[in-house]
């Protein structure tokens, strides 16, 4: 898919999405306070949640005392954000065009962005130019190789296909991202926690029956954009049969690794 019409796609895709995101798209307190701790964020200066969506994140680093821009190219998404917070700078834009001045930003995060992103390359070299010199970027993410591990391959094989097929693995994003001038790459595993708040994509790891819940599936954009409906309504079939016999507990077992769910990617300038 062409850079510009990946960006148009993307964005109409979560502009559909936006309409109803915080229903169930919550930031994870846990994931928050990962996220803050990574950053390590100092009492001056901006910084960047770059493909902020609705906000939450932005929100929950904010409570914390981090001052921060809010980039996403979904305009349903930013109003949303600013309706729920208006202390924040929401903008329009994109990881490969932010609109950011030279070294403007102290420090950068992303959570569950980077699969959208356009060009990996010119991302990289973006956010490279507007962060300030040992600023560091933090990102939440999830590999192929790590989303070739989730249970949920078991009851829609098409669907976890054509969604690890459009996340970078994490050698071209070490690659990328080292190539736009960023040091002291760091990848850090993460396995979903119990209670997990934010019902993205294996936010059901230990709980199978969220996903029979069709608010749920329209919060993910594998379900909402990514799936065939005939692979989702059979899958929901053979899961629902298999929660009830119990079969499920098998298939989860199946399908344990010590590989995490999901990983942070850490960088500095």
């Amino acid at each position: 898919m062409l850079p510009q019409v990946k960006t148009d796609f993307m964005k109409a895709k979560y502009d559909s999405i936006g309409v109803k995101y915080n229903d169930t798209r919550k930031a994870d307190d846990r994931l928050a306070q990962l996220l803050f701790e990574f950053l390590n964020p100092g009492n001056d200066g901006v910084y960047l949640d770059i493909g902020c969506g609705t906000g939450n994140y932005s929100n929950k680093l904010q409570e914390k005392g981090v001052n921060l821009i809010g980039i996403d190219p979904s305009e349903v998404m930013l109003d949303k954000a600013k309706k729920l917070n208006q202390q924040i700078d929401w903008r329009i834009g994109t990881a490969e065009n932010t609109g950011l001045k030279n070294e403007e930003v102290e420090g950068i995060v992303g959570s569950l962005t980077i699969h959208h992103w356009s060009d990996l390359e010119k991302a990289f070299q973006e956010l490279y130019r507007i962060l300030k010199p040992a600023g560091r970027i933090v990102l939440f993410t999830s590999s192929p190789m790590q989303m070739k591990g989730y249970w949920l391959n078991h009851y829609f094989p098409k669907m976890m296909e054509a969604s690890s097929s459009q996340m970078p693995a994490l050698e071209s994003v070490n690659l990328a991202i080292t190539k736009a001038g960023f040091g002291k790459f760091k990848s850090i595993p993460y396995s979903i926690h119990e209670g997990l708040q934010d019902q993205f994509l294996y936010a059901g790891k230990h709980n199978p029956s969220l996903y029979l819940n069709a608010e749920v599936r329209k919060g993910i954009s594998s379900f909402s954009s990514l799936s065939n409906a005939s692979e989702v309504r059979h899958g929901l079939e053979n899961l629902k049969r298999d929660i009830s016999s119990r079969k499920i507990n098998d298939v989860i077992d199946s399908y344990k690794n010590e590989g995490g769910d999901y990983l942070f990617i850490t960088a500095e300038k």
